[in-house]
Formats: structure tokens, C-alpha cells, sequence
């Protein structure tokens, strides 16, 4: 399946309170809209919408493999752009920024599902590393989402694990899926992380919904593990099954 260019317009993006977020010439990040790629299977039962880490692009061959093998098990997916991507800068968009994007893009990933005859699809939210931080500070805010999985939470910057970017985090009440390499020089020592979803989970109660933990062996932040090559592609393919099997496990109530 070739995935469809689409143009999202976030020039009507809000903020948390429902305010518009773009500037006085009403341009969100300094643009008037964002890149994506659709790509919708004939048997979709449900929409992932994925954001790019700090450092790439929705194009970035891990990404492209990952929508890819999420789109074989029948869920149709949704890659963008961050502001700061469609404008040529490197910086990251500060989180309110990236946040409202994030709302527009769903606000679209919905109207899709309309289009296509699916208006109650389950629409889940993911991101790599920074594109799932923003995801989850959006979700705790009050945008709608079905779940959340995180394709690598950058929990700390590296080295630094008493900076700590967990402090939203029991504002989401949706399932949540962690995928993380025990590698990862942003979740080190891995106990943080085990201790994070724990105090989650205990937070929640056994009504609550649920919060998964799946660690990948050797793997780093790229989910790349030392001694064994494989394309970036291969590598983000070989996370689909454990989100699909999470979105499976946990339909709408």
C-alpha cells in the first residue's frame, strides 16, 4: 500500500482551553498547515495516528515500516509533520505548539474515519520519543484519544534521570502501551520506568485502564541492538504486532 500525501491545516488549532493557538497572522509554529501520510486498508477496524521523534521526519524510514506493519493488521495509520519539520528548522516546537498540532491532526485522523465510513473508529495516539511525549501531554490536557503507545518515552534526558518528564502523565486516563529498549539511555536505569508504571497502575486502581510495560532486550533509544544490523525499516516493522495486540486487547467501552 502507498500511504496518500495529505495537507492538515493548523491554522485553527487550539490550545487546551479551546483558544486558538496560532499567532496573529494564524500560523501555528509559523505555518498555515503540515505534511501527513494516510494509508487506510480495505478491513481498517481502527486509525494510529504516529509522530516523528525530535530529530527526523514522518518519512524516516523507521516510521515508514512501522505505519507499514500496523496497516497489514488492518489499522489504517496517520504520519505528520510537527511545525518546526514543515518550516525547515531543527529546533523542536515548544509543547504548547506541538501540542495544539497534535489536536488538528486528530481533529483530521477523525474526519477520515468519517470519510470513510468508520465515524466510531478507535483512534489511537503514538509517537517516537518526543512525538510521544507531546501525544500524552495532549492526551492529559483533554484531547480524545482511544490509547496511547509510546515507541521509546523519553523519561529523562540522558544521564539525567532526576529531570524526570513524568509529571503529566496521571492525567491520562487511556491504556497506555510503553515499548522501550532496556538500552535506552533515556529510560537508565530501567527501574525508573518500572517504578513509573507502577505507581501508575496503582494510581489507577484495578478499574482503571490498563498500562503496559514491554521491554526490548539490548535494544537503545532507535530500538537498535548492538551486534546485529538490520535497516531502520525492519526495525520499526518489528514493533507493530505488540502495539496492534495492545489496541486489539482494549475497544472503545
Amino acid at each position: 500500500m502507498t500511504d496518500e500525501p495529505v495537507r492538515i491545516d493548523v491554522s485553527r488549532a487550539t490550545d487546551a482551553a479551546g483558544a486558538s493557538a496560532a499567532d496573529a497572522s494564524g500560523l501555528l509554529g509559523g505555518v498555515p498547515s503540515v505534511g501527513g501520510l494516510s494509508g487506510r486498508p480495505a478491513d481498517a477496524w481502527a486509525t494510529l495516528v504516529v509522530a516523528h521523534g525530535a530529530g527526523t521526519g514522518m518519512e524516516h524510514p523507521f516510521l515508514e515500516g512501522f505505519a507499514t506493519a500496523v496497516q497489514a493488521l488492518g489499522v489504517a495509520t496517520l504520519r505528520f509533520d510537527f511545525p518546526y519539520r514543515e518550516a525547515g528548522r531543527k529546533f523542536p516546537d515548544r509543547a504548547p505548539v506541538a501540542t495544539a498540532t497534535w489536536r488538528s491532526v486528530v481533529e483530521f485522523a477523525r474526519a477520515r474515519s468519517v470519510e470513510a465510513g468508520a465515524p466510531d473508529e478507535p483512534i489511537w495516539v503514538s509517537g517516537k520519543s518526543f512525538g510521544g511525549r507531546m501525544a500524552s501531554m495532549a492526551v492529559a490536557e483533554g484531547m480524545p484519544a482511544a490509547g496511547l503507545a509510546f515507541l521509546g518515552y523519553p523519561l529523562h534526558p540522558p544521564g539525567r534521570p532526576e529531570k524526570a518528564r513524568d509529571e503529566h502523565l496521571p492525567d491520562v486516563a487511556a491504556p497506555m502501551l510503553f515499548l522501550q529498549g532496556r538500552n535506552d539511555p533515556f529510560a537508565a536505569p530501567n527501574e525508573q520506568l518500572d517504578d513509573l508504571v507502577g505507581r501508575l497502575r496503582a494510581e489507577r486502581g484495578p478499574t482503571g485502564a490498563p498500562i503496559s510495560l514491554e521491554w526490548i532486550a539490548d535494544a537503545n533509544h532507535s530500538f537498535e541492538i548492538k551486534g546485529r544490523k538490520r535497516p531502520a525499516h525492519e526495525i520499526g516493522a518489528s514493533l507493530a504486532a505488540s502495539v496492534v495486540d495492545v489496541m486489539r486487547a482494549n475497544p472503545p467501552a
